[in-house]
């Protein structure tokens, strides 16, 4: 396939702008050519969180015994992790490497997964090219580390992006070439850059891309997500509260709004106040103090000037 868009900025707003019916029924579409074009060796992509819940339930109503598989990182918030576990055909997945090893040999995620990136490089590329690139960008400007975020150079530890390679992304290839089957993925185009440009690229269906991949919710929006919860009543991990409608008539959740893995430091400087980890030392204090004493997320958060204290 050629690097020629498949789809427009304004195809995606005009199909986030859809009723959630037509939503649906986009996403069911999605869901049966994916399923036809690999002969039904497909699988759910499931974390337990409300995203790929929402896209288990929509698809398991199609075909019944697909599978979902789970990536059992042990980073996961133990109510979701309990959550996934106990639904129906999910298969569980160990990555070859804790946390901790990951975090010595490679270094900590921190600020964004490029931002984790480009920092490894500067630090420990031998190439003066890749360096100047990294600290001053290419010809466009781009592909550099953030002037604010420069002063990681000089932390006094290791810092990289190849957290979820190691503990997410290699135990599902090793499934996918063991078995042959494709993902299905709930993630949403509006998340981040990435994946909306994957979306204007390649559409839902990606039956180009070198590793192909169906995300057939990419149109969705969160209020698409959390209407789909109320009126199908359907159960998410419990971190999540309850969906209620606020007084200016939107949804949201009166828990956690995201349930990624729970030491990881990816976006924590845009947290509000109280960031997840000063959270956590109320709703899960035992893990809280593991990140901080055991992994050293407590020197991590100091050198980066990121609260972490519980508020009183």
């Amino acid at each position: 396939m050629s690097g020629t868009p498949r789809h427009s900025p304004q195809d995606l707003r005009q199909m986030q702008s859809l009723p959630l019916e037509a939503k649906v029924r986009m996403t069911e579409a999605r869901i049966k050519a994916w399923h036809e074009h690999w002969g039904g060796d497909v699988y759910i992509s499931f974390s337990g969180g409300k995203d790929s819940t929402v896209l288990k339930h929509i698809a398991d109503s199609l075909y019944p015994s697909i599978p979902s598989v789970f990536v059992n990182t042990g980073l996961e918030y133990p109510e979701v992790r309990s959550f996934a576990l106990r639904q129906k055909n999910v298969i569980r997945l160990d990555p070859a490497m804790r946390f901790y090893d990951v975090i010595e040999k490679y270094g900590y995620p921190v600020v964004s997964k490029e931002q984790s990136q480009f920092l490894y490089e500067a630090r420990t590329t031998k190439s003066e090219k890749l360096l100047g690139i990294r600290l001053n960008g290419n010809r466009w400007g781009k592909g550099k580390i953030s002037e604010k975020w420069k002063f990681l150079i000089d932390a006094p530890f290791k810092i990289s992006n190849k957290c979820c390679d190691v503990m997410k992304k290699a135990p599902v290839k090793k499934y996918e070439r063991e078995t042959g089957n494709k993902a299905i993925v709930g993630t949403m185009a509006d998340e981040s850059f990435l994946r909306r440009s994957s979306w204007l690229r390649y559409g839902c269906n990606a039956f180009t891309r070198s590793r192909p991949i169906s995300q057939p919710m990419s149109f969705w929006t969160e209020q698409d997500v959390l209407r789909y919860v109320v009126e199908n009543k359907l159960e998410i991990a419990s971190v999540y509260g309850e969906v209620k409608e606020n007084e200016d008539g939107l949804l949201e959740l009166t828990g956690l709004q995201r349930t990624g893995c729970m030491f990881c430091m990816y976006g924590i400087y845009k947290d509000p106040i109280p960031n997840r980890f000063q959270r956590m030392t109320h709703t899960h204090p035992r893990q809280y103090q593991y990140c901080m004493e055991q992994l050293g997320l407590r020197e991590v958060l100091t050198f980066m000037n990121i609260p972490f204290r519980e508020l009183r």
